[in-house]
């Protein structure tokens, strides 16, 4: 008999660099590729937010739909289905004789006590779920120091990192694949299915972000494309704030930070340009700094306390404000313009995310997790750690005890617009 592995995508959607799929490939027979849009994810959470938004799901259908269509460039496909994955996983395991199941290994509390009930399950069928890592880049194997003793200072964590750990080469994209034979593959959901029609209604009908590994990788071709032409033309850069757009691919896996690292080190080599390219890699540390802070600290990051000892206000929230901030209608036009571009995006850049945290945490007096659950809406490059880990330090209650002094709008305001230039332009 043939050995079949099951191959669960869920915040991996790409075929470059992923050593989930490849060692699948490599030990069995056939594989089966497998998406679950659970519906836990499109619900109402206890913030009174989507846990999902109209954007975010948009993008997420993208990426799935390009994945299907890589895969059929191989002869193959990629099955989709609607459910939670610990009821439909064991199904597919029992009526296709599937030896193993493969996946990603996530860090948030939801993500992993998903992954949690599907091992459960399969372990009473005999059946292993085995992890993989691959959404940093470092492993957490090279590290050097265990997950117990990473510096919770981001800035050590850094320059240790950096010193004594080494980036991995890229895996090799597939070549073949042989895939489990189907009849039906299951068909992608439209955005109706997944999002509730009022949500709908100021949905943008163009978007500059499309999801999917080719769009990932065709931006960063851009990227570097628009780096070389700055080495040509002499370009002065210790000042120039660059904002590569790269995370609204990172999140959904569509880019392997590796894969990104690799490309810049090529690029500087080729065009120079280090301060260019030196943010983009530092952005990728800081991506594994607060997934790093997630496997060390858990469920402290959700926690509106968070670290600080001090006891959590208790105040009711002004919601006619919380709902100002959120439509772009704080009369602050700066503020307003960043949460009107978030809602008509699902992007902002990291110095945007946090002038409009800083104002919704001292300006307004509103508890910073209403702010993050309305980004993990909103966010098409949403990751739960990064996510909640920047808030939870913006509001001074998150590990790294060295940030908290920084988050003054005041100060945050100067150093974003220094000479007032971006309020000129919006005429305020």
């Amino acid at each position: 008999m043939s050995k079949r592995i099951l191959v669960w995508f869920r915040n991996d959607l790409r075929l470059h660099d992923n050593e989930m799929l490849v060692e699948a490939i490599a030990k069995s027979d056939e594989i089966l590729p497998v998406f679950c849009f659970d519906p836990r994810q499109f619900e109402l959470t206890c913030y009174q937010t989507i846990k999902t938004g109209a954007i975010r799901t948009r993008f997420l259908l993208e990426t799935v739909q390009d994945l299907r269509h890589s895969f059929q460039q191989f002869g193959g496909d990629i099955l989709i289905l609607k459910g939670k994955p610990e009821e439909l996983l064991p199904e597919l395991v029992n009526k296709y004789e599937i030896s193993e199941v493969y996946h990603h290994r996530e860090v948030a509390s939801e993500e992993t006590a998903v992954s949690t009930n599907v091992e459960d399950v399969l372990w009473k069928f005999k059946v292993n779920l085995k992890h993989f890592i691959g959404h940093t880049l470092y492993n957490k194997e090279d590290l050097p120091f265990p997950v117990k003793d990473i510096p919770d200072v981001f800035a050590q964590f850094k320059k240790k990192t950096e010193r004594d750990a080494i980036v991995k080469p890229c895996i090799l994209t597939p070549q073949s694949i042989n895939f489990v034979q189907l009849a039906e593959w299951g068909e992608l959901p439209l955005l109706t299915d997944l999002v509730v029609n009022e949500l709908l209604a100021d949905l943008p009908i163009n978007s500059q972000f499309k999801g999917g590994e080719s769009e990932a990788l065709k931006h960063l071709h851009h990227f570097l494309d628009d780096g070389e032409e700055l080495a040509l033309s002499n370009t002065t850069l210790k000042k120039k704030v660059i904002v590569s757009k790269l995370s609204s691919w990172l999140g959904l896996g569509c880019l392997s930070p590796r894969e990104v690292y690799w490309k810049m080190k090529e690029a500087e080599a080729n065009f120079g340009l280090k301060p260019y390219f030196n943010q983009i890699v530092l952005g990728l540390l800081w991506r594994d700094y607060y997934r790093f802070m997630f496997k060390k600290y858990g469920n402290t990051f959700f926690k509106p306390e968070g670290f600080s000892t001090n006891k959590v206000s208790t105040a009711v929230i002004n919601y006619d404000l919380l709902q100002a901030w959120k439509n772009g209608n704080t009369g602050q036009p700066l503020v307003d313009s960043i949460m009107n571009d978030l809602n008509t995006s699902g992007f902002i850049s990291n110095s945007c995310r946090q002038l409009a945290a800083t104002y919704l945490v001292y300006q307004l007096g509103i508890n910073w997790t209403m702010g993050a659950a309305y980004f993990e809406e909103k966010l098409i490059d949403y990751a739960p750690a990064s996510n909640w880990g920047n808030w939870a330090n913006i509001a001074g209650v998150g590990n790294d005890a060295r940030l908290t002094s920084n988050f003054d709008f005041e100060k945050q305001l100067k150093i974003f617009d220094p000479k007032g230039n971006y309020l000129q332009a919006l005429g305020a």
